[in-house]
């Protein structure tokens, strides 16, 4: 069986057992091919003849090549396809099984400063429909962290004043509880009796966020609008709905929150992916002493 053979084998197998979506397999066949062109390019035979020898070369190679995310990516493709391939009985063994990674440096998500959140909030101006909409969005986004794909997703029916809790349906369709501030409840009070009755007209659904057409709001439609306010308050902020939930989540831990307790607001479902934050904590304590401290920034 030769190369392109075997590749289109592991395609049909992603997409018709694994489920992947054509983007993923699309994804994988150019990893796949970037390992054939080094095969060809250094005389190593076909994909099955790689040893593993062959798999530390080209890793190290395509470390010079690439970023480290980009090689921990192809050879997660190499793994699985080679995995593939043993159990389908066309290798005895795996070649990609003991490479060794180049080390991937972690990037802190990008968040903004509580000075500058209020800034932000300040320049909305909440004298039209649209105005308290926006001032809505961003409130919620900010206030309770949750994904734009979940604030999209939002009924009336979730929220719930009187407990001053709202239910949020995340990831794989579990569903968590997020408590609601003051100022939060009172803006969704004015906006929901108010600003989106009007936006609304004589259209009929529960979505809590709707558009200048009285239609739900879209995923595409919030990051408009997050953009649009931007424009409005002229800034040079770049931030984006998911900046916001960042945004949450580093400035609870900054001012003690517990670990477990951010991952439960987020809807994590480990708590390794919440970890990362408190990165953005210690940074954020760090930027906030180089600023305000007098001796901070002066040579002995």
């Amino acid at each position: 069986m030769n190369d392109d053979e075997l590749i289109t084998l592991f395609k049909d197998y992603c997409l018709a057992v694994l489920r992947f979506s054509h983007h993923t397999v699309r994804a994988y066949s150019q990893d796949l091919d970037d390992l054939r062109h080094f095969l060809i390019r250094e005389d190593f035979g076909t994909l099955l003849d790689v040893t593993p020898r062959t798999a530390k070369y080209y890793v190290t190679d395509a470390a010079l090549r690439t970023g480290a995310r980009t090689v921990a990516r192809k050879v997660s493709t190499l793994r699985s396809f080679y995995r593939f391939l043993v159990r389908e009985g066309l290798r005895e063994s795996h070649p990609f099984l003991d490479v060794n990674l180049p080390k991937v440096d972690k990037k802190l998500p990008k968040f903004v400063y509580p000075e500058e959140v209020e800034t932000l909030f300040d320049s909305i101006d909440r004298s039209s429909d649209l105005g308290m909409r926006d001032a809505m969005l961003f409130e919620m986004l900010y206030g309770t962290g949750i994904r734009v794909s979940e604030l999209c997703e939002l009924k009336t029916k979730d929220i719930h004043p009187a407990e001053r809790t709202m239910r949020v349906r995340g990831k794989g369709g579990k569903e968590r509880v997020v408590p609601l501030g003051e100022r939060l409840i009172t803006l969704y009070e004015a906006y929901v009796f108010g600003a989106r009755t009007t936006l609304m007209k004589n259209k009929h659904h529960d979505s809590v966020f709707v558009s200048a057409k009285g239609d739900p709001l879209t995923t595409r439609g919030t990051r408009y609008v997050v953009q649009a306010v931007l424009d409005k308050a002229g800034t040079h902020m770049n931030i984006s709905p998911h900046t916001l939930r960042h945004t949450f989540a580093s400035h609870l831990l900054s001012r003690g929150a517990d670990l477990r307790s951010v991952q439960t607001l987020l809807g994590h479902a480990s708590i390794s992916s919440t970890q990362i934050y408190t990165g953005i904590a210690k940074e954020d304590l760090r930027e906030r002493y180089m600023r305000a401290h007098p001796r901070a920034r002066k040579k002995p």
